[in-house]
């Protein structure tokens, strides 16, 4: 199709021709992949050298005894059959110095008795691992030297069978165990270590998807899946059970779990890849239940005789299913999880159809059954589906982060720009509220000092000493007012900095000594110390330093500053000013001296300054001097409670 067809083309027939081309190439995939599994199953595997290979017998069975060749297929299918026994010779040279030798069966089904010149030296019922048609286990033995003479020995092989598929026997190999045993053991990595491998690596994802599965309930395809390894695992470490007890039918129906497996895994796939389970979902899992009843009811034979019938079409009908399902979310989703695993079905559908084949005699082979081997196939395309899809999540997660961080930040510099729009607000509305608070302190002292002045100017001449200290005490007060405006950063020590050069100042007339006494580290730093705090204490201590001046005839004054720890673990700051001069007796209630009502107004002011401050005042007062503590409190008040 040209590029201006196409684009012609109406998007419902691009898509359409776009979905053929991808399932033309999906199909193409897997018929490559199918074609390279046949090409490697169909290649032998490694044999030892042909003259150690025994390959002419006499076969008795029954009544009847003719010569065969090995690789050989006999008709028993069940131990009733007179089982066949094989017979045969092998040559020992005499000459040849000592040398073990051994018995090599590459395959068998489904057990075999090995005896060399009538004493049996291999019996593989004693291996339970070797009794499984689906095993493809091989088995070796030493020949005890003392059997062995030189030229020709007799060999004897009987096949015991027990269905559900006919008895079989490859072709034996006998000679110097140094030469056979490696091709046994290249055997038995192959078809015992590697399933082992395998099980063991289902289990730990049986484990895996179980917590998955009970951590994400509303995903029940893990659920389906860890279900399936469990009983892949089950059946995997199961042996063949030779008798006929309770036990041995429980057994036999493990085994034959196969199609419960391939159900939970077909089940998996439909919950996997999105689709809705289907109203005849249930049929999946009849084959596995009539199994499993036909055991209970006739025991082991009829397991054995149904599963050939039932179970194995079974399993290959689960997975064309399965490879239809995948290759219909490859079409939808073309992602990676879908097309490895229909890849992994391809393989392991591929091996079911070689292996049936072969059971069938259809095609030449040596029994070999690769289809519980493929299986692992299947579980490396699950993990790197489930690992795909957990880095794909993870990634979305990250993506997500990512949005969400930028979003925030957008969200974070929004509200920092209200922030800064409130406190410009909230700056606006204390600095009125301050210069509420400053006009009220203006007219209270410095209104008060300038009504004195001008009443004294009235009344002449001889006013004009009152005069000049009414216009000192405004100077004073208006400095003060001017002074707690500064910004002192919540520390109070700087602004009893300022009040000591005022306080010096007006004791130096009176000639009355200041000591000013500092405990390290001084005051605490409050952050919320506000300007009209400040004026509540320093005309405090103002009130508390004229009271020792102009009452208690002091010759020495003492300012000192400490932090206190409290029982509850916070520092208050203290200040303490003390006088050695006359003291003054206090009302019994301790609110105000006894003589004097000017007096008494003044203490009155400093209890109602520090109350409004949140502080803590005590007066002490004797014939030693009087005493005014100031206590901070721990956190200033944001408002004036007489404001």
């Amino acid at each position: 199709m040209t590029e201006d067809a196409a684009i012609e083309a109406p998007p419902g027939e691009v898509r359409r021709r776009l979905q053929v081309s991808r399932l033309l190439q999906y199909v193409l995939l897997q018929v490559l992949i199918a074609a390279a599994c046949g090409f490697i199953l169909r290649q032998p595997l490694p044999a030892p050298p042909e003259n150690y290979a025994v390959t002419e017998f006499r076969l008795r069975q029954g009544d009847t005894e003719r010569s065969v060749t090995s690789p050989h297929f006999a008709s028993a299918r069940s131990p009733a059959d007179d089982q066949p026994t094989y017979s045969g010779r092998f040559t020992f040279p005499a000459e040849q110095p000592p040398r073990a030798w051994s018995i090599y069966l590459p395959r068998f089904t489904n057990a075999a008795e090995v005896a060399v010149n009538g004493v049996v030296v291999l019996d593989t019922r004693r291996d339970p691992v070797a009794n499984r048609p689906d095993r493809s286990t091989p088995q070796i033995a030493v020949i005890p030297s003392a059997l062995l003479h030189g030229g020709s020995n007799e060999l004897t092989i009987r096949v015991l069978v027990w269905g559900p598929i006919s008895a079989f026997l490859d072709t034996p190999y006998v000679g110097p165990d140094d030469v056979v045993r490696p091709y046994y053991d290249r055997r038995a990595l192959l078809f015992v270590t590697l399933p082992i491998v395998f099980s063991a690596w289902q289990a730990i994802l049986a484990v895996i998807l179980t917590i998955m599965w009970v951590m994400r309930r509303h995903e029940p395809a893990y659920g389906m899946l860890a279900a399936a390894m469990a009983v892949g695992v089950l059946q995997a470490f199961l042996s063949t059970p030779l008798d006929e007890s309770r036990y041995a039918t429980l057994n036999s129906i493990a085994i034959a779990s196969a199609p419960l497996e391939s159900g939970l895994v077909l089940a998996f796939g439909i919950l996997f890849f999105g689709r809705k389970w289907p109203r005849w979902g249930a049929v999946i899992f009849a084959p596995s239940v009539i199994l499993a009843a036909a055991g209970l009811i006739g025991g082991q034979a009829s397991v054995r005789s149904l599963y050939l019938f039932i179970g194995t079409p079974t399993v290959g009908l689960c997975l064309a299913m399965m490879a239809l399902i995948s290759g219909n979310a490859v079409l939808r989703r073309q992602d990676a999880a879908s097309i490895l695993l229909g890849c992994a079905v391809t393989i392991v559908l591929t091996s079911w159809i070689h292996d049936m084949l072969s059971v069938l005699q259809i095609v030449a082979d040596r029994r070999i059954f690769f289809s519980r081997l493929s299986y692992s196939a299947m579980l490396v395309a699950i993990g790197a589906a489930l690992t795909w899809r957990f880095a794909r999540a993870l990634n979305q997660v990250d993506s997500f982060a990512g949005r969400l961080v930028t979003q925030v930040r957008e969200a974070e510099d929004k509200l920092k720009a209200s922030f800064a729009r409130e406190e410009e607000r909230a700056r606006a509305a204390a600095l009125a509220r301050e210069r509420t608070r400053l006009m009220r302190d203006l007219h209270d002292g410095l209104g008060g000092q300038l009504v004195s002045i001008v009443a004294l100017s009235e009344r002449g001449n001889d006013a004009s000493a009152g005069i000049g200290d009414a216009a000192r005490a405004a100077l004073k007060d208006l400095r003060l007012v001017i002074d707690s405006m500064d910004d002192i950063g919540g520390d109070l020590m700087l602004a009893l900095g300022s009040w000591r050069e005022r306080a010096m100042a007006q004791l130096r007339p009176h000639d009355i000594e200041l000591d000013w006494l500092i405990t390290p580290p001084g005051l605490p730093v409050h952050p919320e110390l506000r300007p009209w705090h400040v004026i509540q204490i320093m005309r405090l201590l103002d009130e508390a330093l004229t009271n020792a001046v102009k009452h208690a005839r002091a010759r020495r004054i003492t300012v000192s500053i400490e932090t206190r720890r409290e029982p509850d673990g916070l520092d208050q700051g203290c200040i303490t000013i003390a006088d050695d001069g006359r003291g003054f007796a206090l009302a019994p209630d301790g609110e105000a001296p006894a003589e004097g009502a000017k007096t008494g107004r003044g203490l009155r002011n400093m209890r109602s300054r520090a109350a409004r401050c949140g502080a803590g005042l005590e007066m002490t007062s004797g014939a030693d001097g009087t005493r005014v503590r100031l206590t901070l409190p721990h956190r200033f008040p944001d408002s004036d409670a007489n404001g």
